[in-house]
């Protein structure tokens, strides 16, 4: 019990570490972009709830995901169903003043979908703002476990089970080697070839990157 509170106050509640890291993220995006309250946002994986959240609100925030949509919508909002590595037509046919995508990247499952992604990202809006924890951060950040990202697939999946700061620690094994298989943090290299227009900003803790941006402002 000790531990899990620990895993809250520094990720899951709304006044932990990870909460205040990205209210400091939102900002950050809000000053790169001084017209985001003007803007007719794509957001790749996200939820309209982070929307309501931050310190400027777009004008208009169009949510993709594969997770249910939410019932209700706010009026500024819209949501629809969908991979953001194969997203439908009617959705590639638009255009929006920025694509932003949240710790989303790093789970849509191998190099080649997250190519897909970054093309389509780039294809959608002459601005955008994509965000992945950082490989080589020592601290793998969804189960809060050092170095767990430079195990054999094994350990890893061990770690997903039994780590006393991941989410529901006793996962089945399937369960735990789904999450597993649907994680893979990348590096700088990778990051600059999926996004060779952009600059890549690292977002840094300690000293150290914890994850990177690629933006394009436009």
């Amino acid at each position: 019990m000790v531990l899990h509170s620990v895993r809250f106050r520094l990720v899951d509640s709304p006044t932990s570490f990870g909460a205040r890291r990205r209210a400091r993220r939102a900002a950050w995006l809000s000053r790169t972009f001084p017209d985001l309250a003007d803007m007719d946002i794509l957001d790749l994986g996200g939820r309209v709830e982070n929307w309501t959240r931050v310190p400027v609100r777009p004008k208009r925030v169009h949510v993709v995901n594969l997770e249910p949509l939410p019932t209700e919508l706010p009026e500024w909002a819209e949501a629809d169903h969908a991979d953001a590595c194969e997203l439908p037509t009617a959705i590639r046919a638009r255009r929006y003043d920025l694509v932003f995508s949240n710790s989303v990247l790093e789970h849509v499952g191998g190099y080649e979908r997250r190519r897909r992604m970054a093309e389509a990202v780039r294809d959608l809006a002459p601005a955008y703002w994509v965000q992945t924890p950082y490989r080589y951060f020592p601290v793998e950040p969804h189960w809060v476990a050092p170095g767990m990202q430079f195990l054999p697939l094994p350990a890893r999946v061990f770690v997903a089970r039994k780590w006393p700061l991941a989410y529901n620690p006793g996962k089945p094994y399937e369960l735990a080697m789904k999450q597993v298989l649907n994680t893979e943090l990348i590096g700088r290299a990778e990051m600059r070839y999926l996004f060779p227009d952009a600059a890549i900003r690292g977002e840094r803790l300690l000293g150290m990157t914890k994850s990177l941006i690629a933006v394009r402002t436009g």
